[in-house]
């Protein structure tokens, strides 16, 4: 593979929360060293140790919380419900996180779930819905192949997993002949990330990444048909679905015809990412100079990469977050504490920074009622 970005000493995981800052900032780092395959376009931490990754209740990435990501979320859901007629159809997901996404595809679709991840949290959602899922906290394996299902869903899980071929085939392994199971796959845009020199959505425990082109490339050489194919969410997340075959399928779709433009996006990043990186790190350290306030908005794996790359804290005055289950605790590296952006009414910033652009609107309206006045400024 050649080599298109490195970063020393990140976070072995960004997600974990801490119950004092001490423990955070002695959490343990590594050495990253993204490489990019000419040949299929897959990227991957290539120096990855999976021997250090915990997915445990400690594991906070819960997003419903925010009123833009539950209306992408239900859209999503009722487009599968309705193309695909999953209705009355049992349901695994792989790596469930809490469970959100999966109680309320059974809610409204009269499903049947089962929700498979280390890090759920039986009981967190306790929304209508609920009593028809049942949670394994376990990482799936072939071990738990016997649950019936007509439909696997596996959102933001993949590109956690190192050897990705290998899972996709023990996926289609489970199936075995069942050809009329749907699978659903969701996962972060590697191109997005590329185009926008987005330093900060690259972290150690997303070891692999994928296009859409990448993406069905492994699909279809694993023995699956791709029905759909785009990408969604601001042109975040890739969305796949598939049904299995007995044989390799041929590509069909011309969303799959990516691997040039791959390249090229893949060279301006290699390119740019280090002046980005600096560009950004001069700013804040400017505003600091100046007497300004800075507020950080999201403190999930984007805020943990940017603060860690960027090698700042103290030029930061708060980290605010809308998910209560991350209040009062601190994260990795930096140590920073998360608060309710309530406290933000209190330290008064000059500029809010804001780790998701497709979450501006909502976060000024927030700002607005709490008569809280401040730049802006989106990543």
């Amino acid at each position: 593979m050649n080599t298109v970005y490195e970063v020393a000493g990140v976070p072995v995981n960004s997600c974990l929360m801490f119950d004092d800052e001490w423990a955070a900032r002695r959490f343990p780092r590594r050495d990253l060293l993204l490489g990019f395959c000419d040949a299929c376009g897959f990227l991957s931490n290539t120096v990855f140790d999976s021997s250090v990754q915990e997915y445990s209740d400690r594991y906070e990435d819960q997003q419903s919380f925010s009123p833009r990501f539950r209306a992408f979320q239900t859209r999503l859901i009722d487009g599968l419900i309705n193309r695909y007629d999953i209705r009355d159809k049992d349901v695994l997901e792989i790596g469930c996180s809490k469970g959100d996404f999966l109680i309320e595809l059974c809610r409204r679709g009269g499903n049947r779930g089962v929700g498979v991840d280390p890090s759920c949290i039986p009981g967190r959602v306790s929304e209508p819905g609920a009593e028809h899922v049942r949670f394994i906290q376990a990482y799936y394996s072939e071990d738990l192949s016997d649950i019936p299902c007509d439909v696997v869903c596996c959102r933001h899980t993949l590109e956690h997993i190192h050897q990705t071929s290998d899972f996709v085939a023990m996926v289609r392994s489970a199936i075995g002949p069942r050809l009329g199971t749907l699978v659903f796959f969701e996962l972060p845009d590697v191109r997005r990330i590329l185009r926008e020199r987005a330093f900060w959505d690259i972290y150690y425990e997303h070891c692999s990444y994928f296009s859409l082109g990448s993406l069905a490339r492994m699909f279809r050489a694993s023995r699956f048909d791709v029905l759909q194919l785009e990408a969604d969410y601001d042109d975040q997340y890739l969305l796949i679905v598939a049904r299995p075959t007995v044989e390799p399928t041929l590509p069909s779709l011309p969303q799959e015809d990516d691997l040039e433009a791959l390249r090229k996006e893949v060279a301006g990043f290699r390119e740019e990412a280090g002046a980005r990186i600096e560009a950004w790190r001069r700013r804040i350290r400017d505003l600091a100079k100046q007497g300004k306030r800075i507020a950080v908005w999201g403190s999930g794996s984007k805020c943990v990469s940017f603060l860690s790359t960027l090698d700042i804290c103290d030029e930061i005055a708060a980290v605010v977050d809308i998910n209560p289950h991350r209040h009062g605790r601190f994260l990795a590296r930096s140590g920073k504490r998360v608060d309710a952006p309530q406290v933000l009414r209190d330290v008064k910033p000059d500029v809010v920074i804001v780790m998701n652009p497709i979450y501006c609107e909502e976060i000024g309206r927030d700002l607005d009622a709490m008569a809280v006045s401040a730049e802006l400024v989106a990543v």
